[in-house]
């Protein structure tokens, strides 16, 4: 049973881990703004061609690959053109020589002290003229040198990476000097709402940007850890119980939190050296149900009957929705319930319905209105319920 006194110091614990991270993220990005900004500038010729965005990783890293593709080609702001972007991590080293074109874009995603095979596939579609991204790794047109060796920080600064090159990729490719309009980059760069500017000048206001972009992520959490340091403990405690009993995580969510639910799920079963293997499953891990199920049915229900088939009453069901209210994710939620599940909720904005009505024992909440900023903060909550459950379980 968890005491008050170990409670308090979890709590703790959890607030530190939460604001280091925003030392080596904000560090980090203050030196590669402008870096980043003119690798999106090539990136976006490299699109006008008709180049795709080709990406893998193994393990955990996989899901940066799923979450890359889904937000090229399904962009969270309506009005955004898609772009062609694929997961080549099944197989990914074949897929490549197969496919690869000279104006494509390649992305390996790694751990922090790398992969071999990852940086030969990088290699060998830069021998093929393809514009590569090492993540980490020395030998691309853009190279990542963590500036953490922990996983997990690791790779919430790399989806801090990739959501900005998506949203400033589409800053370059709305601005006029690419023969388009600004249309809805305006929302994101109002500076790009005027006449036509020096690619030197939209390069320095872009990297102001992303700064101001992780300085966001930064204050979120800042609230995070001051206002639910507690419930993120709570949380894992509630969890380490369940396990106790025999239980599993059992995780979805839709898009890019389908990817952090299947990131929970590899961190689990296939955790960093030194942690234990914790059992979890992810629904959004099932691209067979989930089209057979929302052909045959609809989408509201992929979830729920992945549910059915697959809970026990000891087991914990994660629900990850940035609205709080997508339909599938409330409905799984509630049959959860009625099952005496263990259920939490990752949430933005204000929690949505899932908060409203209580469908979750532990809401955790990022309060923006921004769905790349919710996810990023997403991330760190999830890796540090992880992190919570490591130290649990060691009895510490």
């Amino acid at each position: 049973m968890e005491t008050a006194s170990s409670a308090a110091r979890i709590a703790s614990q959890i607030e530190d881990r939460l604001l280091v991270r925003n030392d080596i993220t904000e560090d980090f990005f203050s030196r590669e703004a402008r870096r980043l900004a003119g690798a999106c500038r090539e990136m976006s010729e490299r699109f006008l061609r008709g180049g795709r965005l080709l990406a893998f990783g193994r393990g955990p890293y996989s899901t940066d690959a799923q979450h890359v593709s889904v937000e090229f080609v399904h962009p969270v702001i309506v009005g955004k053109r898609a772009l062609p972007a694929l997961d080549l991590s099944a197989a990914f080293r074949p897929w490549l020589d197969a496919i690869v074109h000279s104006d494509d874009m390649v992305m390996g995603f790694g751990p922090p002290e790398g992969d071999p095979e990852v940086a030969a596939a990088l290699a060998s579609a830069h021998s093929r003229g393809a514009m590569t991204f090492a993540l980490p790794g020395s030998e691309a047109a853009y190279t990542l040198h963590p500036p953490a060796d922990d996983p997990f920080i690791h790779q919430e600064l790399i989806e801090i990476l990739y959501h900005t090159l998506w949203e400033t990729v589409h800053v370059f490719f709305e601005h006029r000097e690419l023969g388009q309009d600004v249309g809805q980059a305006e929302f994101l760069y109002p500076f790009l709402g005027q006449q036509k500017q020096e690619t030197g000048a939209i390069i320095e206001q872009v990297a102001a940007s992303i700064q101001m972009k992780v300085r966001d992520d930064a204050a979120l959490r800042v609230q995070l850890a001051e206002e639910q340091s507690d419930r993120i403990g709570s949380a894992a405690a509630a969890i380490h119980e369940r396990f106790s009993r025999g239980g599993k995580l059992i995780l979805f969510g839709n898009g890019g939190s389908a990817t952090d639910a299947n990131d929970f799920a590899l961190d689990c079963i296939l955790p960093p050296a030194r942690y234990h293997p914790l059992p979890a499953v992810s629904l959004s891990m099932e691209p067979a149900n989930i089209t057979a199920l929302a052909n045959d049915i609809g989408p509201e229900v992929i979830f729920l009957r992945q549910l059915i088939a697959q809970a026990r009453p000891e087991d914990i069901a994660v629900g990850i929705s940035t609205s709080g209210g997508s339909r599938n994710i409330v409905m799984a939620l509630e049959e959860a319930r009625k099952r005496g599940m263990l259920t939490i909720a990752l949430l933005g904005y204000d929690g949505g319905e899932i908060h409203r009505r209580g469908l979750a024992d532990f809401s955790i909440i990022v309060r923006s209105d921004y769905i790349p900023r919710i996810q990023e903060v997403q991330a760190s909550a999830y890796h540090i319920i992880r992190e919570t459950l490591e130290t649990l379980r060691n009895g510490a």
